[in-house]
């Protein structure tokens, strides 16, 4: 009989011990999550719940996923759906009266998502000019609370436009409006004019970003802030941007004075050479450069007489920052010598699709045709380029535009929050 109790009450001391155990770890499961909770690795026992929770909570569009699943794996039935809707400045003026309430409705993600990234800050600038909408959901993907932001609005855009900039900007402490406008006109030296604004107003900033990008109004991330930042660190201190020898039409850009009114107009009037004695080189707009590279544009004085001789070029963009990215004794360059010639696709900046090189990839083409439509013969994407796209190692592409395909960019704000939160792709 007294070994029958004993043996009783070392069942109800055992059981007593994991009803204890299992209550404790009931209440730590499901406790309210906190910012150390989320900042767990993947393999804790709270990482995935509290993940789970965050992404319930700032799902951009419940109704959409299941499309978009099919979307960005190539379905192309799910590719033939589309829907459009378009928010107005004014929207904007009337979401943002309160900031709190406005980021909580438009999801933004207002803590770090790691510490990794909250420890590698990064700086952008934004040159915009139009299309609202799309300017808010652009900040939106890129937006952590450690990052920096510049946004550079075209003087001669309407007023009611740059009201509800400066709105969603007052909303956060980290985002804001170039301290200098300017009335930019296409393929002029005024684009450059507007980054070169914004670089200097980050340079004031007490955030200690470590490489800046530029983007405007028809860029897209496809990557996470996270990868962006390993993608960074990978660059270990180097820029990366386009930068291969000019063909012979792109040199004329550069041989001749042009005017500048409300477009750029080549004269016969031919420029000196460019005061600098290494080769020009071509490129893009888009650039990946580090803080170091930025101080030294406005503080080397033979960057100082580079940017001088070419204001009055045509698209100085597509030359300069690839000029300046060979330039010996600047951060971040490498050797003007032939081996080191970066076409777009071997940068990470930006991934673009030009109409006369698209085609079958299995016969040589860089990238298979645009699904969506053309602009100055690039591809504004749809949809269907998705698939494609994400399987590449660039930071941002280029372009997208609301009125071609919605679904494209409703799509891929899906696959980035996801993989933003739980590190994984759809």
């Amino acid at each position: 009989m007294i070994f029958f109790d004993k043996k009783r009450n070392q069942r109800f001391l055992i059981w007593g011990v994991l009803m204890l155990f299992v209550t404790v770890m009931l209440k730590y499961a499901f406790r309210e999550c906190d910012h150390e909770d989320f900042l767990h690795e993947a393999d804790h026992p709270r990482s995935r719940y509290c993940k789970d929770q965050f992404f319930t909570s700032m799902r951009l569009s419940p109704g959409d996923q299941g499309i978009c699943f099919s979307i960005i794996r190539g379905d192309k039935q799910a590719i033939e759906k589309t829907i459009l809707k378009k928010l107005s400045a004014n929207d904007f003026l009337n979401l943002t009266k309160d900031c709190s309430l406005y980021k909580d409705t438009r999801k933004f993600i207002t803590i770090p998502l790691s510490r990794e990234e909250a420890s590698f800050p990064i700086a952008y600038s934004i040159v915009i000019h139009e299309n609202i909408e799309m300017f808010e959901r652009l900040l939106r993907a890129i937006y952590t609370p450690q990052n920096i932001y510049c946004v550079h609005v075209d003087r001669k855009s309407p007023e009611v436009f740059k009201e509800a900039v400066r709105a969603i900007a007052s909303c956060f402490d980290n985002v804001f409006v170039a301290s200098k406008l300017e009335k930019v006109v296409y393929a002029s030296w005024l684009r450059v004019q507007a980054d070169l604004n914004c670089m200097e107003d980050l340079l004031k900033s007490k955030v200690p970003w470590r490489y800046l990008l530029n983007t405007c109004g028809s860029d897209f991330p496809i990557k996470t802030n996270a990868e962006i930042v390993r993608a960074l660190k990978v660059l270990n201190g180097k820029n990366s941007l386009e930068s291969e020898k000019p063909s012979v039409v792109k040199k004329l850009r550069w041989q001749f004075h042009h005017q500048i009114n409300s477009s750029v107009v080549r004269t016969k009037i031919q420029k000196s050479p460019p005061p600098i004695n290494f080769p020009v080189f071509s490129g893009n707009a888009y650039f990946v450069v580090t803080r170091d590279f930025v101080r030294h544009v406005f503080e080397k004085p033979e960057v100082q007489r580079l940017i001088e001789w070419g204001k009055d070029t045509y698209s100085p963009d597509e030359f300069l920052w690839a000029t300046l990215y060979r330039m010996p004794g600047m951060p971040g360059s490498v050797p003007y010598n032939d081996k080191f010639q970066l076409s777009d696709m071997n940068a990470v900046a930006r991934l673009v699709k030009w109409s006369y090189l698209e085609g079958d990839i299995s016969k040589g083409a860089p990238y298979p045709p645009c699904t969506g439509t053309h602009r100055h013969s690039v591809c504004v994407y749809g949809a269907g380029d998705l698939h494609w796209m994400l399987q590449q190692h660039h930071l941002f592409a280029n372009k997208f535009d609301l009125s071609v395909d919605d679904y494209a960019i409703q799509c891929l704000e899906q696959y980035l929050r996801y993989k933003a939160l739980y590190g994984e792709e759809l």
